[in-house]
């Protein structure tokens, strides 16, 4: 009910996932009886028995504020989705609505894994070769260095069993290679990460000019920093699209060169294309919730749909908590004995 394209499209994505086998099992749509009824039938799956219907009442509004929606709406479709995860009916929850209300809902409702004290909102990017994985991109501004030290292993879970990425290598963000180069934030999470030994592939500090290289698969950084990188990127790439297509249309030549080219630009785009790659995970809970973009259209939901059965397949959540628990009980001295950090912002 929350998506900018309306539940039309949401349900159309719904259609297009299971049109495209990526629904193995049943998927529970959430929303108003009246709308879910007519979108569900425009479709063709009003009689689908992969599909149920969960019926509510209410919907959050996209700049409603976080605590104060979900204290006033308790029988909204984003809250009842969120609750059918807690009670074991679903695997996943995937929502387009209100970011700052659905983070809310799922710390509150599924609860952080036990060790866990801050939870990670992450993003999938497309990079030379492949795609990997970035997070902190918001939800937690000020970070500890074991709350850097738990995003790196739920990076490294994540691109396992959700986007099928067998040995990860997990790098931290900084502002060089060196030992030492940084702030005392990444320095002592650094330390921590190389304490972990074997348990993930750990490649050391990163820098920003090597993430689209194909040179790391998962990024672990600070939301703060996480969440400026992400909307750079996004403004860049819009205005990359504006500036090719402004200097395209200025003479009938180059019009000419683009038409020739036309394959290989829609490749590219397709290639770079968000939608691609679904729904940003917020990791570190009690069950898998994936932030699909307010603005996604029947394809990015469908996506996001693969991407949730994949991570339910693969039994992300169970494999989550046993690398938590592992890594804490490695680096248990070590854990305890990390010092204050300043805050940065």
């Amino acid at each position: 009910m929350g998506s900018d394209m309306g539940p039309a499209e949401v349900v159309a994505g719904v259609a297009l996932a299971l049109k495209s086998g990526w629904v193995h099992d049943q998927i529970i749509v959430v929303g108003q009886e009246e709308v879910l009824r007519e979108q569900l039938s425009a479709q063709g799956l009003a009689d689908n028995p992969q599909v149920e219907e969960f019926y509510t009442t209410e919907v959050i509004g996209m700049h409603e504020k976080p605590i104060q929606s979900l204290r006033s709406k308790k029988d909204a479709s984003l809250v009842r989705a969120v609750e059918l995860v807690k009670q074991g009916r679903c695997g996943a929850a995937v929502s387009c609505g209100n970011t700052g209300s659905l983070m809310a809902c799922s710390t509150l409702k599924l609860r952080p894994i036990e060790g866990v004290s801050k939870p990670a909102l992450a993003s999938v990017w497309p990079s030379v070769e492949n795609k990997f994985v970035v997070l902190d991109v918001g939800a937690n501004p000020q970070c500890r260095p074991e709350n850097l030290l738990h995003y790196a292993i739920l990076g490294n879970q994540y691109a396992r069993d959700a986007l099928g990425i067998g040995k990860p290598r997990v790098g931290l963000l900084s502002i060089g290679t060196e030992e030492g180069k940084g702030t005392d934030l990444t320095n002592q999470a650094h330390s921590l990460l190389k304490g972990l030994g074997e348990q993930i592939n750990y490649v050391g500090l990163v820098e920003g000019f090597q993430l689209f290289n194909n040179e790391v698969d998962v990024v672990v950084t600070d939301g703060f920093t996480g969440n400026v990188i992400l909307k750079t990127c996004e403004s860049l790439w819009k205005m990359l699209k504006t500036l090719i297509t402004e200097e395209v249309k200025k003479n009938p030549v180059r019009l000419t060169g683009a038409l020739l080219l036309k394959g290989g630009l829609t490749s590219a785009r397709n290639r770079l294309d968000p939608k691609k790659y679904g729904g940003a995970p917020l990791l570190g809970l009690r069950g898998t919730v994936l932030k699909a973009h307010g603005s996604s259209n029947r394809e990015a939901i469908a996506n996001a749909i693969r991407i949730a059965g994949t991570a339910i397949e693969h039994e992300l959540a169970s494999h989550t908590v046993s690398a938590i628990a592992a890594a804490n009980e490695t680096l248990g001295e070590e854990l305890a004995a990390t010092g204050d950090i300043e805050p940065t912002v």
